[in-house]
């Protein structure tokens, strides 16, 4: 009893008054509100620059809007006219080769002069920055420029051939054949910010576990399936992500490199390109809004899937 009645006369003691618990919730208030006007910017943002628009879109792929006069609801005619657009399907196509191919070999690529720049050679800093520049530069106009004069006629992988004694006389971007493929060479170019996030990973493994393999006598590539490749796979995953979801979105590249027409003969017709062809060229702003959300699904259905096959090969640390 002697216990009871001395917890219960702690708990009197600690417990606090009214004006107390008032003081403290004023307090706490003061506090939020201090936290929310920092917040505010963002908040606005968020809002005036990605809330508001995403739903302008949604109600504009829903109707007939030419940016000239106000936009007429037609209902679901956008959507269904997709079914039909030869154009769009074509699109689509370019830009599932362009995405499936470029973004692995831009991965592999990515991966390969991380293991290289792990092995600790001298002047590692300058190096990484030289790899990372590209990924700066490979989305700007003035590189897609550069590019689309080094594969012209008297370009210079012409001129180089040329010096080797090969005979090239076609034009790498006017030929449908290679136009894209010119394209998947600069994405894969813009290899080192992949790189910098994969270098970072492979630091974070311990040097222990390559000791312990060579001991055991594990060659350097049992050593890179079995303990660089699943304790790196989180690494994988992340950029994986990231470069499909950007490979979807690419633009610029297509637009300089095939003077925005998406030729020849709709080779480079990026999705992404159509969709600025139809929205900014032709006027039709409200099947343009249609195919934005069209984007935005096949997007979040290909990253859905990355996340739901990722519980077979990548690993944590549990």
């Amino acid at each position: 009893m002697s216990a009871i009645s001395e917890l219960s006369s702690i708990h009197r003691v600690k417990a606090k008054t009214p004006e107390e618990k008032r003081i403290q919730a004023k307090e706490a208030g003061r506090d939020n509100k201090a936290g929310y006007l920092f917040l505010l910017p963002w908040l606005i943002g968020l809002v005036v620059i990605t809330i508001g628009p995403m739903i302008a879109s949604l109600y504009l792929s829903f109707t007939n809007y030419s940016l000239i006069q106000a936009p007429k609801w037609t209902g679901l005619d956008n959507y269904v006219r997709m079914l039909g657009d030869e154009r769009l399907h074509n699109s689509l196509k370019v830009t599932f080769l362009y995405v499936f191919v470029s973004t692995p070999l831009q991965l592999i690529v990515a991966l390969a002069i991380a293991l290289l720049l792990n092995e600790g050679m001298r002047g590692l800093p300058f190096y990484r920055s030289v790899f990372y520049l590209p990924s700066m530069l490979g989305g700007s106009v003035a590189i897609a420029v550069l590019w689309r004069q080094m594969f012209e006629v008297d370009g210079l992988v012409n001129q180089v051939l040329r010096a080797v004694g090969l005979q090239a006389t076609t034009s790498w971007i006017g030929d449908p054949s290679t136009a894209l493929w010119t394209i998947i060479l600069l994405h894969i170019w813009t290899f080192g910010s992949p790189m910098v996030i994969f270098l970072a990973g492979l630091r974070q493994i311990p040097g222990m576990y390559y000791e312990a393999a060579s001991v055991d006598g594990a060659s350097k590539w049992a050593q890179f399936r079995k303990i660089t490749l699943p304790l790196l796979s989180p690494i994988i995953f992340f950029n994986l992500v990231l470069q499909i979801i950007g490979a979807f979105q690419a633009f610029t590249q297509a637009y300089v490199v095939s003077n925005g027409t998406g030729g020849p003969s709709d080779s480079t017709m990026f999705y992404t390109l159509y969709l600025y062809q139809r929205g900014f060229v032709q006027f039709q702003m409200g099947y343009a809004a249609a195919m934005a959300w069209l984007l935005l699904v096949i997007i979040a259905a290909f990253t859905a899937i990355n996340f739901y096959f990722s519980k077979h090969w990548v690993f944590y640390g549990d």
